[in-house]
Order: structure tokens, then C-alpha cells, then sequence
């Protein structure tokens, strides 16, 4: 079933920064080519942090100098709010995000799979928690776990939850993300895809009028033109379908549980908590729809988006 187009694309080079528009990119390992290929580490903590901890990030933009290729990593260049700049390559870029955070941080490239230590979580029995999600049968368990005691405390501030409002469901994620912070060998939350259509921001401006639905809040990967006629949440029932969008495949896993990040200030952007509001009340949290691409490909803004037939 054709529910629209491409209308933007868009990478991601540091983790919780802005990113750049790009018209068309490469896929590779299910994502976008060098999409969060950096991160900062927390010194002291000893963990891999972005937005959520530090959102004074989300005011940095980030964009590689160069053009990207399979085989080369150019160098980052990352802009602070004031027009002044640094890059990856910079050896005082880490004493430069320091400063700008007031938080002794290190900026790291993308580190292999095999380097668990690099991605495990800072909490006490992250080991623990990650071995027993392992086991379908206990993922529930440690999920809701994971929402008690100072670990659930931590949870409701980095989702923005205030008293009263549910958290996200957990279970629905991969077991390696409660022992590690994200999927082993990338910098990606849980999956290496998220895309958001209009027809969804549509309908949460309708709920909330005055909010600034822009699409930038989001963080995606690719924004869809609905085609007229399709309203409502509508990629929220697409969990589990494939969707093809020119000739890639996307496996589409979980809608997208939000956090504090879309709430707080971007560039021409205002911080606004009652866009998050919105969504916990009226949207069950979630904009968006996590996936990953079934192979390698390309794709640009244009390109015609398909959903199968549940």
C-alpha cells in the first residue's frame, strides 16, 4: 500500500547533536552511513551519555567535513551555539565539549562489538539485568525492575515522566539494552532506524496547537509524506510490517517511546514540556517508529514509501 514519500533525510554524525539533511545516502548494517558514528563518554560516571543527561548537546550541531565512503571516516566538525567550532580531529576537543558541559566528557568514535566494556552501563547489576533479559521468559521481569529504587528514579527524569505518568514499556527492547547503552558496536538507542510521518505530527498539532511540531524534536532518520486521506498516528500500527521505500526493504520493530529530549531547546527551537506531555497523554507515548533495513541500498528524498498489507 503506497502511503507517500521521502520528504527529508537525515544523519546523525554525534549522538544527541543536530545532524545534517543529506538528499540521498547510503545503507549499511540496517542504518544510514555514518550516522552516529560519535559519541561522548561521561569521565567520571565511566558510560556513554548524550541528550538525555546533557541536553545543552542538542544546541551543538554536527557535520562531517568531507564526503563519506565505505571506506573512510572524515573528520566531524561540530558548531556551538555562539558560531564558534571544533572537530573530531581537534586535540582539545574533548576539553572543548567539557567546558561547553561543565562536565569532564571524552569524545569517542564508534567502538567494535567486541569492546563490551566501552558500551556497559555505569548502573549496578547492568551484568545481572542484561544476562536474565536474555531469557524471553524474564525480560518482563527485569524490565519492571528496572523501573524501581534509584534505577527507576534515574528513568523517570531521563524520560521527562512526572508523578503520575507511566513509563515506557522496556521489554519491547533488545535484552542487551539493560546491560548496555546501546546495541553492541554502535551508538544507536535500540535500533538504527527511526522515521516519524506527517500525518502523525499532524495529528499531535491538532491536540496541541500552539507546540512547535517540528519534525527536527525527533531525531529521525527520514520524515514520510503521508498521502492525503492516511491521518493519525499511523505509523504506530506498523510493528512487525515491512516497508519499502524505492527498492530497500525496512523491517519496522517498536514505536518510538519518547524521552525528555523532544521537550527541550534545538536551534530555532523553544523548550516546550507540554509537547511531551501530548504524547504520554495522547499518543501512548510514542512518536515514531523504530526499524532497520533488510540489506544495503540507497535512498534519497523522492523516493515512493510502501507498507505491506497486514
Amino acid at each position: 500500500m503506497f502511503v507517500g514519500r521521502i520528504r527529508s533525510l537525515h544523519r546523525y554524525p554525534v549522538k544527541s547533536m543536530c545532524g545534517e539533511d543529506l538528499d540521498a545516502s547510503e545503507l549499511v548494517d540496517g542504518g544510514l552511513l555514518g550516522d552516529r558514528m560519535f559519541a561522548l563518554r561521561d569521565e567520571v560516571a565511566d558510560e556513554i551519555r548524550g541528550g538525555k543527561k546533557w541536553p545543552r548537546l542538542m544546541l551543538c550541531t554536527a557535520r562531517y567535513r568531507e564526503a563519506l565512503s565505505r571506506e573512510a571516516l572524515p573528520s566531524v566538525s561540530i558548531a556551538f551555539p555562539d558560531g564558534s567550532t571544533t572537530g573530531s580531529d581537534d586535540p582539545d576537543v574533548s576539553k572543548r565539549l567539557s567546558e561547553w558541559l561543565d562536565r569532564r566528557v571524552k569524545l569517542c568514535e564508534r567502538a567494535p562489538a567486541s569492546d563490551k566494556r566501552h558500551y556497559r552501563r555505569a548502573l549496578p547489576g547492568a551484568s545481572v539485568a542484561g544476562f536474565l533479559a536474555r531469557a524471553d521468559a524474564m525480560r518482563g521481569v527485569v524490565a519492571r525492575l528496572a523501573t524501581i529504587g534509584p534505577a527507576g528514579k534515574d528513568l523517570r527524569r531521563d524520560f521527562g515522566r512526572e508523578p503520575g505518568e507511566p513509563l515506557p514499556d522496556l521489554s519491547v527492547f533488545p535484552a542487551e539494552i539493560f546491560e548496555y547503552v546501546s546495541p553492541l558496536g554502535t551508538y544507536f538507542d535500540a535500533f538504527p532506524i527511526h522515521f516519524v510521518t506527517t500525518a502523525t505530527l499532524e495529528a499531535l498539532r491538532e491536540r496541541y496547537p500552539e507546540g512547535e511540531w517540528d519534525a527536527r524534536r525527533f531525531r529521525p532518520n527520514f520524515v514520510i509524506e503521508s498521502t492525503p486521506g492516511l491521518d493519525g498516528l499511523i505509523e504506530s500500527e506498523w510493528g512487525g510490517r515491512t516497508l519499502r521505500v524505492g527498492g530497500v526493504r525496512f523491517e519496522c520493530t517498536v514505536p518510538t517511546p519518547r524521552c525528555s529530549m523532544v521537550a527541550q531547546a534545538q536551534p530555532d527551537l523553544q523548550k516546550d514540556p507540554k509537547i511531551l506531555r501530548t504524547i504520554v497523554r495522547d499518543a501512548d507515548q510514542n512518536v515514531g517508529m523504530y526499524a532497520r533495513a533488510l540489506g544495503d541500498g540507497r535512498i534519497a528524498v523522492g523516493d515512493s514509501v510502501e507498507i505491506d498489507v497486514a
